[in-house]
């Protein structure tokens, strides 16, 4: 966990992957639990210390995340996140090369609740809900493209199941169909950058991610 924006009513930090942001029936340490001994510790705040959840990252997810450290940032948080009005970018890395350097996609996915995993189709089907992102191919090593993913709507797995209908699963992403996984579990997708205006100082807040320690992302450190 490292803190990289904090004031009063928010923090953003980065998440590592193979990390929970909140608690579930694995039973593992969240990352909002150790985001809350930090301020506890840093501020030397007495008894429980706040912190609301406003989004989250799939574990083997990578970048950043958005806390409410007050109940007043929380609620006008989660107000923008249903409006859009909080703007996230991914960086993506796949094995195969997009069809089109750069485009728009529109699906309908379905969520398996059983299995974890969401389903992409190209028409609307029953309890499906719509999909859309914007993507580009920004970089390209020898065997590998790193992709830049703007999301315009928020849905289970939504960057992983659609870029893997497109024939571009990601690197590492064995439930989408990529060729293996990664050593350490991860997938290649990264919380690259967020940006929104301050739910209470209105100021703008820009912050963008570090990239993984991993030899593939640093190959593509030139774009950072």
């Amino acid at each position: 966990m490292r803190p990289l924006y904090e004031d009063n009513h928010i923090i953003i930090v980065y998440k590592e992957s193979g990390e929970i942001v909140q608690g579930d029936k694995t039973g593992d340490r969240p990352l909002s639990e150790t985001v809350k001994e930090y301020i506890k510790a840093k501020y030397h705040k007495p008894g429980n210390v706040f912190l609301g959840v406003v989004h989250r990252l799939d574990r083997p997810v990578a970048g950043l995340v958005v806390f409410a450290r007050t109940s007043k940032a929380l609620s006008r948080l989660n107000d923008m996140f249903r409006k859009g009005e909080v703007h996230k970018t991914y960086w993506a890395i796949t094995h195969e090369m997009p069809p089109q350097p750069e485009g728009t996609l529109t699906h309908w996915l379905t969520r398996n609740e059983k299995q974890n995993k969401s389903y992409a189709y190209d028409h609307e089907v029953p309890g499906a809900k719509k999909a859309i992102l914007k993507y580009k191919v920004i970089a390209n090593s020898d065997n590998y493209h790193l992709l830049e993913v703007h999301l315009l709507t928020g849905r289970h797995h939504q960057i992983r199941c659609q870029l893997a209908a497109m024939g571009c699963p990601i690197k590492g992403d064995l439930k989408y169909g990529a060729r293996r996984s990664n050593p350490d579990g991860s997938i290649s997708l990264l919380s690259h950058e967020v940006e929104f205006i301050h739910p209470v100082s209105k100021e703008k807040i820009h912050v963008v991610s570090p990239l993984p320690d991993d030899n593939l992302w640093k190959s593509f450190n030139l774009l950072g």
